[in-house]
């Protein structure tokens, strides 16, 4: 009989960083970061300002050289930037636009950069513009776009190659409230088809409503790596019209909602519902110290 024991091979992760510095002189933008971001999550990257979340995005992304340490993309080394950027869709926080190009010729710009088949080029340009909300602005000159709807143009663009990350930076930024709802319904329908998404914010509310994992950066240092599913309980403090306030715990909008529904159900009448802080707000109070670069 063998007792010969069988290892367990762990999963490719979307991004590995091990030891990542970034320095700038004597300043350190990132400290000895060391992370991994599961295949098929969505990673919520939280931090103040002067975290160095932009920079840690930039590097993944090849647009940024790191000062120390190594970083891979689905078991890649991005010391071979060509062949990364055919994985990665990345959308910066200011969507950089050429002047004279309507939205149409903006997205063909770069069908043609990424060697998108021809014959499929029109029809990806449709598709992506419909699933940005944004069929009517084919031909109008990208210039002319408010920032939210560059901030959509730029989220089409980053999808043009069809890759395996989507990388967002702030991407909710200048969108009205209805373009917000519309972003996380996007974020969802492309992680249903397998894509991984790294995206930064700091609205945490919106974040925890998409993210499956979150990382708190602060003073470039990796502070915080954890699964939402491993965040404590939130409570939930439900009014009725009697006005006797009561609270429950529950583990995610879904219970939530499930809740205020059976409350509704069984004949109470609910006022108002209101989570004292939400589980992403906890833990990272309980992890930031609020102090910045």
């Amino acid at each position: 009989m063998s007792t010969e024991t069988v290892a367990t091979e762990l999963p490719t992760p979307a991004i590995a960083m091990r030891n990542v510095s970034k320095l700038y002189g004597s300043n350190a933008a990132l400290r000895d970061v060391t992370l991994d971001v599961a295949d098929g999550s969505v990673c919520g990257l939280i931090g103040p300002n002067g975290a160095g979340k932009s920079t840690m995005m930039a590097i993944i992304a090849t647009l940024l050289r790191q000062s120390t340490g190594s970083v891979e993309v689905f078991g890649e080394p991005i010391s071979s930037p060509r062949s990364i950027r055919k994985l990665i869709g990345y959308v910066p926080d200011v969507l950089g636009t050429y002047s004279g190009l309507t939205v149409e010729e903006y997205l063909l710009f770069f069908a043609d950069a990424y060697r998108v088949d021809v014959e499929k080029r029109t029809g990806m340009v449709e598709g992506l513009l419909e699933l940005v909300d944004l069929s009517g602005k084919k031909d109008a000159d990208l210039n002319s776009l408010s920032r939210g709807m560059k901030q959509r143009i730029g989220l089409a663009r980053a999808l043009v190659h069809d890759p395996k990350l989507l990388i967002l930076d702030e991407p909710a930024s200048g969108l009205d409230p209805r373009a917000r709802i519309e972003l996380r319904d996007i974020v969802a329908h492309l992680n249903s088809l397998g894509v991984t998404i790294l995206i930064s914010s700091h609205i945490l509310v919106e974040l925890e409503e998409m993210c499956t994992d979150f990382l708190v950066l602060e003073q470039g240092a990796l502070v915080g790596a954890e699964s939402l599913a491993q965040t404590e309980i939130r409570t939930v403090i439900v009014t009725f019209l009697d006005g006797n306030p009561q609270s429950y715990q529950v583990r995610s909008l879904e219970e939530q909602a499930d809740l205020v529904a059976s409350l509704v159900g069984s004949g109470r009448r609910v006022v108002s519902v209101n989570a004292e802080s939400t589980r992403l707000e906890d833990r990272f109070m309980q992890l930031s110290t609020g102090k910045t670069n």
